[in-house]
């Protein structure tokens, strides 16, 4: 993004900037849940979906790396021309790094069984190689 551009876009952001750079990764897990919780899959094909939700994501602004993993637990290879999986929320483990101006948090997204819900997480939050306030 243009220097002028990411001005105009902070002038909407009336927060501190680790406010901003949780937001920021919250935005890209929900994106990540939502675009791709559906999708058919297989073992034949999970490894490339992993692939390309993480390359998407890491061109997202402020996105310095990203981590996908599938379960493949309930994956088979397909017997039918009917027979796949959905891809749910459940299967889904992310792990994204998200650095924003001199800040930088790691976050993460995977299916907590105490609380059988696909849970979004701060994991850390540094502000140049210390915790922030």
């Amino acid at each position: 993004m243009g220097i002028k551009r990411e001005k105009v876009a902070d002038s909407y952001f009336e927060c501190s900037d680790e406010e901003r750079a949780a937001f920021e990764a919250g935005i890209k897990l929900g994106t990540i849940y939502h675009q791709f919780v559906g999708t058919p899959i297989s073992r034949e094909n999970v490894a490339l979906l992993e692939k390309a939700i993480a390359e998407g994501t890491k061109i997202q602004p402020f996105v310095e790396d990203a981590e996908v993993q599938i379960s493949r637990k309930e994956l088979k290879s397909k017997k039918g021309e009917f027979d796949y999986v959905s891809l749910s929320g459940h299967m889904l483990k992310v792990r994204l790094v998200v650095k924003y101006r001199d800040v930088k948090v790691t976050a993460g997204m995977r299916f907590i069984e105490r609380i059988n819900y696909p849970l979004m997480f701060i994991e850390k939050m540094e502000r140049r190689g210390r915790k922030p306030r």
